[in-house]
């Protein structure tokens, strides 16, 4: 491996555009180099039979060369068995491609992020578990991207958290202690532990999140969340 030349990349692919008449333009979550733009020459041609494994959650080696920002697929594999998202888990998937899209910047490797990714989209595979799968996602997105919260401790009131309080949460501060608080002590340490098992848990937790990354965002919509919305409302109909 060079600077210009990177072979058998372990990658996902986030999102694709057209380019030109037979191209495409994909955005790419590799293990060791994070997200980068990859030109895919001539994939778009009705012998191609590339373009049928350039689609997301598919696991994938890449090849590929260049000096500029953004380089020139060589060579592409599956390298693993995988079962297609489909349904609610489909839209599920899109919406962890987007935040990976808003947090990561090009070219800024972050392996661990991979390896979060790799395991939230084989939990979406569980339909039983999308929500924890979600929310375990963004947790350890923010924490890996240096945006970690603090979880268990109430630094207003210097005391450790308590699983019978509630608590306001600051995103600077962390948990403040309050008979009016939108999240419970037993929530913040599941959080911390990662054990979101019962429906209460995952319903704080989902309002928490929202609020910590509609912040980091600085307000940007996330449209993949919007039509994820849609689809569940109507569902419950």
């Amino acid at each position: 491996m060079t600077d210009n030349l990177v072979y058998l990349q372990p990658a996902f692919i986030l999102k694709q555009r057209q380019y030109r008449e037979t191209s495409l333009i994909i955005d790419v979550l590799t293990q060791d180099f994070g997200r980068i733009p990859v030109l895919a020459k001539g994939v778009r041609k009705a012998k191609s039979k590339t373009a049928g494994v350039l689609q997301p959650f598919i696991p994938l080696t890449l090849s590929y060369f260049g000096k500029t920002e953004l380089k020139t697929l060589t060579h592409v594999e599956v390298i693993d068995s995988y079962t297609k998202l489909q349904g609610t888990a489909l839209y599920c998937g899109f919406y962890v491609n987007e935040l990976v899209s808003c947090f990561l910047h090009q070219h800024d490797p972050h392996p661990e992020v991979f390896r979060h990714y790799k395991n939230c989209i084989s939990n979406l595979l569980d339909t039983t578990n999308i929500e924890a799968a979600l929310r375990i996602f963004e947790l350890d997105l923010i924490e890996a991207v240096g945006y970690g919260l603090q979880l268990d401790y109430d630094l207003y009131h210097n005391k450790a958290i308590s699983p019978l309080a509630h608590y306001h949460f600051d995103i600077e501060q962390g948990p403040i202690e309050a008979t009016d608080g939108i999240v419970s002590g037993k929530t913040l340490l599941a959080i911390k532990s990662r054990s979101l098992i019962d429906s209460e848990t995952l319903y704080e937790t989902k309002i928490l999140m929202r609020k910590v990354i509609a912040t980091f965002l600085n307000g940007k919509p996330l449209k993949s969340r919007t039509v994820l919305s849609h689809i569940m409302h109507h569902l419950e109909k």
